[in-house]
C-alpha cells in the first residue's frame, strides 16, 4: 500500500506521527470507451462554450455559479488563504460510545501507521480504545476539506472512518409515511418468527460479487476464443403476495427447511408447504405398514379356527360319556 496523506492524531497533550492508507478498494471492471469499427479510444477535448477554444489545465480555474448565469471564479491564489489547505492534525474532540454513530454517516475507511518513534503513543491510544468500547470524535483535513471522522481499532490498526455532515443526510418524504396503515400483531409475530429462523452470524467472506465473476468469465473467455457459456438461470423472484400472513407462514417454513429443523407443531394452521410435507410422510407410513397389517388378522384367524376344530372333539366326547352315566345310575321300575 502506498501513503495517501502525513499527519499526527492530537491525543491530549500527546501527538501520534502516523501515515494514511486507503482501507478499501473498489473491484468493478472498468471500461474504456473505444470505436466500435477500429477499438480505437476515445477522447474528450476540454473546450470553452464562449470562444470555442481548447482549455489546457494551467488555464482551468474553478468557478461557482450564483444563479443567472452569473459565475464567480476562484483560483489557487484563493484556496492557498484558507488554513485547513496545509494542516495534517487529526484533532481527537471526544470520546463517545460506538453505537450512538449512525452507520448513514459513514462515508471512506482510512487505515493509520504510526510513523518514525509514534509507535508506543500509537499503541497506547489503541489500547486505550479498546478497553473503553468508545470511539473517537476527530476532525481532520483531506483533500482541501475539513472533515469530521471516527478513530477506531480493527484488527489492531487504528481505521479513521470519515463521516458526512449531519445536513449532508437527507430527509426521507414518502408519502406512505402519513398513511394510517395498522400492522395486525399476528402478522407482526409471523414476521419476528421469519427473523429468527433466519438468524445467524455474519461472515463477509461467505458472499461474492456474483456479477462481477460472471462478467470477468466473459472477458477471459473473449481473450481466450473460447465459447461464452452462458450462466445459468436465476430462479425468478415470487410474485407480490396477496396473504400477507401465508407468505409469511411459507417463508419461515422454507427457512426451516434450509437449516434442516422440523416444521413447527402444535396447534399452527398448516401452510402449502407444511401440508405438502405431512401428506408425503402419511403416504409413506401407509405404504410401510401396508403389508404387515393384513398379515396379523390372517394369523389369528387361522388360530381361531384351529382352535375351535380343536375344542368342538372335546365337547361331544363329554357329552357322550354324561349319557352313558346317567343311563347306567337310573334305577329300574318294579313291575
Amino acid at each position: 500500500m502506498r501513503a495517501i496523506w502525513k499527519g499526527a492524531v492530537s491525543f491530549g497533550l500527546v501527538s501520534i506521527g502516523v501515515k494514511l492508507y486507503s482501507a478499501t478498494e473498489e473491484k468493478d471492471i472498468r471500461f474504456h470507451q473505444v470505436h466500435r469499427e477500429d477499438g480505437g479510444r476515445i477522447r474528450y477535448k476540454r473546450t470553452c462554450q464562449v470562444c470555442g477554444e481548447e482549455v489546457s489545465y494551467d488555464d482551468i480555474a474553478k468557478g461557482y455559479d450564483i444563479g443567472g448565469g452569473e459565475m464567480v471564479i476562484l483560483t489557487d491564489d484563493d484556496f492557498a488563504d484558507l488554513p485547513l489547505s496545509t494542516s495534517h492534525a487529526i484533532d481527537v474532540l471526544e470520546f463517545v460510545p460506538a453505537e450512538q454513530v449512525d452507520p448513514i454517516l459513514y462515508n471512506k475507511a482510512y487505515f493509520l501507521e504510526p510513523e518514525g518513534t509514534a509507535t508506543k503513543p500509537y499503541l497506547l491510544l489503541r489500547d486505550a480504545l479498546t478497553d473503553s468500547e468508545r470511539v473517537a470524535i476527530v476532525k481532520v483535513a483531506l483533500r482541501q476539506r475539513e472533515q469530521l471522522a471516527t478513530l477506531r481499532v480493527r484488527e489492531g490498526v487504528l481505521l479513521l472512518n470519515t463521516m458526512l455532515w449531519p445536513d449532508e443526510i437527507r430527509k426521507p418524504d414518502f408519502g406512505f409515511l402519513d398513511e394510517d396503515l395498522k400492522i395486525r400483531p399476528p402478522e407482526l409475530a409471523m414476521a419476528t418468527s421469519l427473523i429468527d429462523s433466519m438468524a445467524g452470524e455474519f461472515h463477509p467472506d461467505e458472499f461474492t460479487d456474483d456479477y462481477r465473476a460472471a462478467l470477468q468469465e466473459v472477458i477471459d473467455a473473449k481473450v481466450e476464443g473460447r465459447e461464452v457459456v452462458q450462466p445459468e438461470e436465476v430462479e425468478e423472484a415470487p410474485a407480490a403476495a396477496v396473504d400477507l400472513m401465508a407468505a409469511l407462514k411459507a417463508s419461515v417454513e422454507r427457512a426451516r427447511a434450509a437449516r434442516g429443523e422440523a416444521p413447527a407443531g402444535g396447534g399452527a394452521e398448516p401452510t402449502p408447504i407444511s401440508s405438502a410435507r405431512s401428506a408425503q410422510k402419511k403416504a409413506a407410513e401407509k405404504k410401510a405398514t401396508k403389508a404387515p397389517a393384513k398379515k396379523a388378522p390372517a394369523k389369528k384367524t387361522a388360530e381361531k379356527k384351529t382352535t375351535a376344530k380343536k375344542a368342538q372333539p372335546a365337547k361331544k366326547t363329554a357329552e357322550k360319556k354324561a349319557t352313558k352315566t346317567a343311563k347306567k345310575t337310573t334305577p329300574r321300575k318294579s313291575a
